[in-house]
């Protein structure tokens, strides 16, 4: 049986999962999220992988590129990302990837990048099953109406890490 390494991260908003593969982050997820099982489950299946608690080179890196992240010196993540989902909710996710730090967009927006305009609903699915938070940005898809709308964090991380962004970066 493969396995995917393992860690918990606290950091100032929050505790997260952190998750390995083959070299690859495959979980960056807030802790005490309302879907952290199904998130989970879906990841060790696809991967056929169970989770062990163990620390790697690449956790260590995603560590350090998310603390320079909250320290205010980081807008660019460099590491090697594995999406494992659907390969609907991967389109979705690799879009999210090009929304640029410190600005936001809508999920009809999210939709019509993804050449999908009437999958509104859909691409809002696969935002919130996103397993990479901070990183796979999707705390800056917010509502039509400019609301902040669905955060696996929590409204109250979504706004700060947008406050941070538009302090870092504009």
């Amino acid at each position: 049986m493969n396995h995917i390494n393992l860690q918990q991260f606290k950091t100032p908003y929050g505790e997260l999962v952190l998750g390995s593969f083959d070299n690859m982050l495959c979980l960056c997820d807030w802790r005490y999220r309302a879907k952290r099982a199904a998130v989970d489950n879906r990841i060790k299946s696809l991967l056929h992988a169970e989770f062990i608690v163990q620390d790697d080179k690449l956790l260590q890196e995603t560590r350090r590129q998310l603390n320079e992240f909250f320290e205010h010196k980081r807008k660019v993540f460099e590491l090697p990302l594995l999406l494992a989902g659907t390969e609907y909710q991967q389109q979705v996710w690799y879009a999210l990837l090009k929304v640029p730090f410190g600005e936001t967009s809508t999920y009809l927006e999210l939709a019509k990048a993804i050449k999908n305009e009437k999958s509104v609903r859909a691409v809002g699915a696969a935002n919130g099953a996103n397993a990479i938070a901070i990183i796979v940005p999707c705390h800056r898809i917010i509502g039509k109406n400019g609301a902040l709308i669905g955060y696996a964090g929590g409204l109250n991380v979504k706004a700060k890490l947008l406050t941070l962004e538009n302090d870092l970066f504009n």
